[in-house]
């Protein structure tokens, strides 16, 4: 049954004329009845009495009316939504990221599309890249922020990888640091520095770029989140690595120095989406803030 049909037939009903229902709809008064016999033999039964004046249902046509009109107001409800979602004037947007991608660059970007797109719900979670990518694969989030691991990037042919920035990495050291006055340093100049890290496996670490280069760093704390590793240093336990992202964070007692850019390693940082999965409206929108930020970031006067 064409909706068109229904849409003819209840504007006729509601009006209580074939004539008034023509002019409404912009169709000739053949056009109408025309329509209405043909959802008569559609539901096989009379809908209408044509009268001198008007018409007026019968039985079958006032028991039809009813769902014509739900099922038209259904259809509406339903066309309104997706133009909502492309709008985004509703919908909902899943975000993943790594801990440092959270400290910058995902927040900033969130909340500019927040403040532009106020009617999209958005959510957080924050993890490692492997996890990231299998709830990304899972329908579990809808974009992740993610950066390359010591195994190597994210698999392009599961994952489509939008790059926004790379990373650099920064050595800190405790405010009196005997290289604490320095604005670079060589890795070797750290060799029997005590390292911080989240592995005592240095291929398993930011350092593992630099391990696979030949430097064997010392070890002697692993510890997990950024909090703790900066007290570490901060109590001048040892060094530790930092990705750029993370700098704005750090504490005023810590000295952030610059690694020799023969030492220097980085690694990139991708929104990934899941390969052969079309975008949804948010997770494009998204992608262009998230873009737009990485930029800014890159800029001489960004936290990154």
């Amino acid at each position: 049954m064409e909706t068109r049909l229904l849409e003819v037939f209840r504007t006729v009903a509601h009006l209580g004329s074939i004539t008034a229902a023509a002019q409404r709809l912009r169709f000739t008064q053949s056009a109408v009845s025309r329509q209405i016999a043909a959802l008569e033999a559609e539901v096989g039964a009379r809908l209408l009495d044509r009268l001198p004046r008007g018409i007026a249902l019968t039985e079958q046509g006032h028991a039809l009316l009813p769902y014509a009109e739900a099922v038209l107001d259904r259809l509406t409800a339903a066309r309104q939504a997706v133009d909502d979602l492309d709008s985004l004037d509703a919908g909902r947007l899943r975000i993943g990221a790594f801990a440092t991608a959270v400290a910058a660059l995902v927040p900033r970007a969130l909340s500019a599309f927040r403040t532009a797109f106020p009617g999209v719900t958005l959510s957080l979670v924050e993890g490692f890249t492997p996890a990231l990518l299998e709830r990304l694969s899972a329908g579990e989030v809808d974009v992740s922020v993610v950066s390359t691991v010591p195994a190597g990037p994210p698999d392009p042919d599961r994952f489509d990888l939008h790059h926004l920035l790379d990373e650099r990495m920064l050595v800190a050291v405790p405010r009196d640091h005997r290289l604490a006055g320095r604005r670079t340093v060589r890795l070797a100049e750290l060799a029997d520095e005590p390292f911080i890290a989240n592995s005592t496996r240095p291929e398993e670490t930011l350092l593992g770029v630099s391990a696979a280069a030949g430097f064997r760093p010392r070890i002697d704390f692993a510890v997990g989140e950024w909090t703790g590793k900066l007290g570490c240093v901060a109590a001048g336990l040892g060094v530790t690595l930092v990705p750029s992202l993370a700098a704005r964070g750090t504490p005023a007692d810590i000295t952030l120095l610059g690694l020799h850019p023969d030492d220097q390693s980085v690694r990139r940082v991708y929104a990934a989406t899941v390969a052969g999965r079309s975008l949804s409206p948010a997770v494009a929108r998204f992608l262009t803030y998230l873009r737009e930020t990485a930029r800014d970031l890159r800029r001489p006067d960004g936290a990154g």
